[in-house]
């Protein structure tokens, strides 16, 4: 029963899904005002991320923490390749996305073969020199001054933004998706529940979790570039340590490891963490103890806990007829 719950939903069950979250998309601009649009806009930055990371920690087992890096990547090569070499922002963005899956791709090849706890000190590692580079290096990305790179339409109209925003998300996870139902899917998965098994299957371990970590990385860096020309001024909080911790929360409080775990996680979290922002450094403290509580009792997280809602209510039902 567990293996059931936790295996991902039919094409049929997926295009329903989709069909569902398309309409509710659509609809949101009518009932939600511009500040509202502003926070689903970056919920669907955020999406983009937690999905992504998840097909590396979720799906495949390897708990990287360089991911907030790579979108920082992305933003960052989008931004300097237009200031100083004048290049249209499609150029720019494409550019931050392969910049961002060729770092994911030196790095997986320099760190996966470690595991546990050495990989993620390793990724971890990589991101505060990142994030390091960026803030040091002043003449270049002007530090904490910031980095002003063009926004992507003539205005800062939320609703063309949240348009924007809500379609890369849309098309992101539906890819992610489809590489969690292909072959690739199914070594991923096996990689994380035996990886000497799988090996010993025939089962390049190593090639796979590259692919996947480069993947990945792509992902986050076409988020990260996207994201920079909606945000405008750049700045190397970016790649700071706490939106990874945000990521890994979003992920968890939805569910590690299924497909709808990011989906369900990242939105509540980032309205939640503008609601608390008046309390400081306290709205981390508040996640902190609802990720222990939801993981005392439910594991599989927030998607963990409506599946077995759902299957209860089945019974239920199923016993009254």
């Amino acid at each position: 029963m567990t293996r059931a719950l936790a295996s991902p939903l039919g094409w049929r069950g997926a295009a329903i899904i989709a069909g569902v979250a398309a309409a509710a998309l659509a609809l949101v601009p009518a009932l939600a005002g511009d500040f509202t649009l502003h926070m689903l806009t970056t919920s669907c930055y955020y999406t983009i991320l937690a999905a992504s990371w998840n097909l590396l920690a979720g799906f495949t087992g390897q708990f990287s923490l360089a991911h907030q890096a790579f979108a920082a990547i992305g933003a960052y090569t989008s931004g300097l390749l237009i200031r100083y070499f004048a290049v249209p922002i499609w150029f720019g963005i494409t550019s931050g996305v392969l910049v961002a899956a060729l770092f994911g791709y030196a790095l997986g090849r320099m760190v996966l073969s470690m595991r546990a706890i050495y990989l993620a000190i390793a990724t971890w590692a990589f991101a505060e020199t990142i994030h390091i580079v960026l803030a040091a290096a002043y003449p270049i990305t002007r530090g904490e001054l910031g980095l002003d790179v063009p926004p992507l339409f003539r205005n800062l109209d939320p609703l063309s933004y949240y348009y924007l925003f809500a379609a890369l998300a849309f098309v992101s996870v539906l890819a992610m998706y489809a590489m969690v139902r292909s072959p690739l899917g199914q070594f991923m998965r096996a990689i994380k529940d035996d990886e000497l098994r799988a090996e010993s299957l025939g089962v390049d371990t190593t090639r796979v979790k590259i692919v996947v970590f480069t993947v990945s990385s792509a992902f986050a860096g076409l988020a990260g570039a996207f994201y920079a020309h909606y945000v405008v001024v750049l700045s190397p909080q970016l790649a700071d340590f706490n939106e990874m911790a945000k990521l890994i929360i979003m992920v968890v409080l939805g569910g590690l490891g299924s497909v709808a775990g990011p989906l369900i996680g990242a939105t509540p979290v980032q309205v939640l963490i503008t609601w608390l922002q008046k309390y400081g450094e306290w709205d981390m403290v508040i996640f902190a103890l609802a990720v222990i509580v939801l993981m005392r009792t439910h594991a599989g997280g927030i998607n963990s806990l409506i599946q077995r809602l759902a299957l209860a209510s089945g019974r239920i039902g199923a016993d009254r007829t």
